[in-house]
């Protein structure tokens, strides 16, 4: 997004050109597959790394997906036409922080993990992460680098950092226990992603070669659309980072081209507002703090669709 963070390619500090940012996507698409209009729906969403995508396709959407970062959007084609899944600069922080937490705390393992990860079974999760891997040591370890000040907050370009709830490493850790105590672990390819850099065993590889892919600016890209051209769009957290002017644009965007009765999908790290979580606490991933899920009104006011 052209005049936002994204816009640069770069996750973390430092110069040079775009990078890629996500081997893999954290949101859980089936949110977008519950909420969204039935399969023929003309969808956007953003490419990122190419798994909602692909799941959206495979459901019978007409797709079209866009990504501000060329180095992205050229993983995202291949990956989508049977190329091999890479780190991203997400994935290298995650892999850091998986590594330093393997070598100091015998529950984060790869041995022990994997038998956490192939838990089908919450109540049975939710004690196994009370009682052996939500230790103390982990505790030190994820106030070391997730607080401000932090490794992750030294890490990113300032303007990410501020999108990181001042208390991370104890708004993660909730999250994950709330993940861990709904959903089955052997299931949730987000959380295997998350803590092991790996998905579950038989997790089909994303195949959608034939799917639109456009480079360029969210807002732009929509505005550029027929009025009414989308019958629902799933943006991901594109807000993350960005100030209030992009947000006002992107919100006059999508009233152009999402069609009264369609269906808008946003995800945030940050903590909920007064309105509280929305979907997030029925996303099986465990990063986002709010999903909002809005049915455009036309002439009357925007609704949310509560879960």
């Amino acid at each position: 997004m052209t005049g936002t963070p994204w816009a640069h390619g770069r996750l973390l500090g430092g110069f040079g050109g775009p990078r890629l940012l996500f081997g893999r996507m954290y949101e859980d698409w089936g949110v977008e597959l519950a909420a969204f209009p039935p399969p023929g729906a003309r969808v956007l969403c953003i490419a990122s790394a190419g798994d909602t995508t692909a799941a959206l396709a495979a459901a019978g959407y007409d797709v079209t997906a866009v990504d501000v970062n060329p180095v992205q959007l050229r993983y995202a084609r291949e990956r989508l036409a049977g190329g091999a899944t890479r780190e991203g600069s997400a994935e290298s922080v995650m892999r850091l922080g998986r590594a330093t937490a393997a070598r100091l705390l015998p529950a984060w393992r790869w041995t022990e993990l994997r038998d956490f990860l192939t838990l089908d079974d919450p109540v049975e999760q939710a004690r196994r992460w009370r009682e052996e891997l939500d230790s103390p040591g982990l505790r030190r370890l994820m106030r070391v680098a997730l607080r401000p000040g932090g490794a992750l907050a030294v890490a990113l370009r300032p303007s990410f950092a501020g999108v990181v709830p001042a208390r991370f490493d104890e708004v993660l850790r909730r999250r994950l226990e709330r993940t861990v105590s709904t959903h089955p672990n052997a299931h949730n390819p987000w959380l295997w992603r998350l803590l092991a850099g790996a998905e579950p065993p038989g997790t089909p590889a994303p195949w959608a070669p034939g799917v639109r892919l456009v480079e360029g600016d969210v807002v732009r890209v929509l505005k550029a659309a027929p009025c009414a051209g989308y019958d629902a769009v799933t943006l991901s957290n594109v807000l993350d980072g960005p100030g209030p002017d992009f947000a006002r644009r992107l919100r006059a965007a999508v009233r152009h081209a999402v069609r009264p009765g369609g269906v808008v999908v946003l995800r945030s790290a940050r903590e909920p507002g007064p309105h509280g979580p929305g979907w997030a606490a029925h996303d099986r991933s465990v990063l986002w703090g709010v999903v909002r899920v809005v049915r455009m009104g036309g002439t009357d006011p925007d609704r949310r669709i509560e879960p």
